[in-house]
């Protein structure tokens, strides 16, 4: 079991790097390609808006195949995504190369996140998740901060050809120690049915809103650490390390905490996140302040994320696979939200401290919606096992 998790947080960690490795290129790629920062930027966005289409596409398509032989298919994908990026020599063919490696993201986390769940109890089916998650944030603390030195050192196309190797191991991680797995028993038709219940769509605009929070802020953290907070440009990776090592501290405790309590922690995380954007405003003026904010950011973001995934799987239990996908594309829905809206602010004139604010709004908004989504569960009939997903415990 332990072996399988890792594996999947190999395939994780790659994914991871490219696709937040960009935020700490933008000045890079942005004076390279003779852009501004604000289309750099949109890098993230057209990242983002290719796993919201390829999670359900991708998962669709290999849905009556064998979950590892999937998984093994999408790490292709990512791989000749991260070299189309490598070789791209205009703006236009690396938004291409972007779009394409991030087909394969929604689908391997979404298929991954069952795969995760499948193999242990139902009372620690979120820390499962978090373990795969693991690879994510390990990405920010230590494949994010190298890709970012790399660019800077070699250049940022020298980043895209690390990350690619980076995919190469992934795929050789998950064929040597993911277990084989059998063909999914839900076939297309009742994985969307489960897009049926009110409460499967109530769970992925929480995911969309609060998480866009996320990265309404983090898009534009260099330039906001550089402008305001008055770091050079060669300390954007120190912080993103500094940021990354609070994804793997909230990644830990927001899976723990979710294996508990499932609705309080939703509710007290997105609730923290807020009050840490709204905060964000007044520290980035000053280093250590603003430093402390990123540590705490990194911590309070990644701990929506166990929860947040755990709330989807339990609300399509029976056919979790495309639901599963959809949440992680509601993650990048939120995500290319939170860096468009950040961008028209920053385009308006209101400066690098406005992604903040933008981003304790819509955390709060999805705060609301999870409360909302809260009250209709308390009006249901209690079930025996809320907890239990029957078809990912067949499927182990």
């Amino acid at each position: 079991m332990s072996a399988a998790l890792i594996a999947l947080a190999i395939g994780a960690f790659a994914i991871g790097t490219t696709e937040f490795v960009i935020v700490g290129l933008l000045p890079e790629v942005a004076a390279d390609l003779a852009v501004s920062i604000p289309s750099a930027g949109l890098l993230v966005s057209g990242y983002a808006l290719s796993v919201v289409v390829g999670a359900p596409l991708m998962t669709a398509l290999g849905v009556h195949l064998p979950r590892k032989s999937a998984l093994l298919g999408l790490m292709g994908v990512f791989v000749l995504g991260n070299v189309l990026c490598a070789v791209a020599d205009d703006y236009a063919l690396l938004m291409v190369g972007r779009a394409v490696a991030a087909l394969c993201h929604g689908a391997f986390f979404g298929i991954g996140s069952v795969v995760a769940a499948s193999l242990v109890p139902p009372h620690r089916q979120a820390g499962a998740i978090a373990l795969m998650f693991s690879g994510l944030t390990l990405a920010n603390v230590l494949g994010v901060p190298l890709g970012a030195f790399i660019g800077q050192e070699h250049g940022w196309r020298a980043t895209f050809w690390v990350v690619g190797a980076l995919g190469v191991l992934g795929a050789l991680g998950v064929a040597a120690l993911v277990p084989r797995q059998p063909r999914p028993e839900v076939g297309l038709r009742g994985e969307l049915a489960a897009f049926t219940r009110p409460a499967v769509w109530l769970a992925l605009l929480t995911t969309a809103l609060g998480f866009g929070g996320v990265f309404a802020s983090f898009t534009y953290l260099a330039p906001m650490m550089t402008e305001l907070a008055g770091f050079a440009p060669g300390s954007v990776a120190w912080l993103l390390v500094l940021f990354g090592v609070g994804l793997c501290a909230g990644n830990f405790l927001g899976g723990r905490a979710a294996d508990r309590a499932l609705a309080p922690t939703t509710y007290a995380v997105l609730g923290l996140l807020a009050l840490v954007l709204a905060a964000f405003t007044l520290t980035a003026s000053a280093k250590v302040p603003a430093a402390v904010t990123v540590l705490l950011l990194g911590v309070v973001g990644f701990a929506t994320v166990p929860p947040l995934q755990t709330r989807v799987l339990r609300a399509a239990e029976g056919a979790p696979s495309l639901a599963s996908a959809a949440n992680i594309a509601a993650f990048n829905l939120g995500n290319a939200l939170g860096a468009w809206l950040s961008g028209l602010a920053i385009d308006a004139g209101l400066g690098y401290r406005a992604p903040n604010a933008v981003g304790a709004l819509l955390v709060l908004a999805g705060l609301g919606v999870a409360a909302l989504s809260g009250a209709l569960d308390s009006r249901k009939p209690a079930r025996v096992s809320g907890a239990e997903v029957p078809e990912l415990r067949q499927s182990a």
